[in-house]
């Protein structure tokens, strides 16, 4: 695998989707959660699920499950908000993913590591940073920057923005 894709980090926060591991890269995540109330916006594409209140701070949360076109799922106990840092036209916006639940940080040796399968044209792979091994089970790396389009990523912070501009106002009354 190309050492620059990996960025040589070697650990990633491995969660749970629909009985399936993936695996964050651990300098993007900022924080895991409880799941915590979760605020609907109207006219947010169906995978957004709302935004919370994080210290004072207005972030959107998404469900990966919805994204990845798997089917919702039941909250558990288990069920967690992983706050990551995403790279949004050149600057760091966070962002909440639900997860069924969170397992480990974990280390993966390169070798451990494979390049995400060529599937063909028609379905895109280009969110998936490698296939890691472990256990004899395969983790879906994600290049959590690629999973989300420009367009929804702005769409979400423009509804972020709009959301701290009402808080403001109702603060101020």
């Amino acid at each position: 695998m190309d050492n620059t894709n990996m960025e040589n980090t070697g650990q990633f926060l491995s969660f749970v989707l629909d009985e399936e591991v993936y695996a964050l890269d651990i300098h993007q995540v900022r924080e895991v959660l409880d799941l915590t109330t979760i605020t609907k916006v109207p006219r947010m594409p169906d995978f957004m699920r709302g935004v919370i209140n994080l210290r004072g701070g207005v972030v959107p949360v998404v469900d990966l499950r919805l994204k990845f076109g798997l089917n919702a799922s039941e909250k558990t106990v288990d069920t967690c908000i992983i706050i990551i840092e995403i790279d949004l036209d050149g600057e760091t916006t966070l962002i909440g993913a639900l997860a069924d639940s969170v397992q480990e940080v974990m280390d993966l040796d390169q070798d451990q590591i494979k390049a995400p399968p060529k599937i063909g044209t028609r379905l895109k792979t280009e969110f998936i940073r490698g296939m890691g091994k472990k256990n004899d089970r395969f983790i879906i790396i994600l290049d959590i920057d690629k999973v989300f389009t420009s367009s929804e990523l702005s769409q979400v912070a423009d509804k972020e923005n709009e959301t701290a501009r009402f808080d403001e106002q109702v603060q101020r009354a």
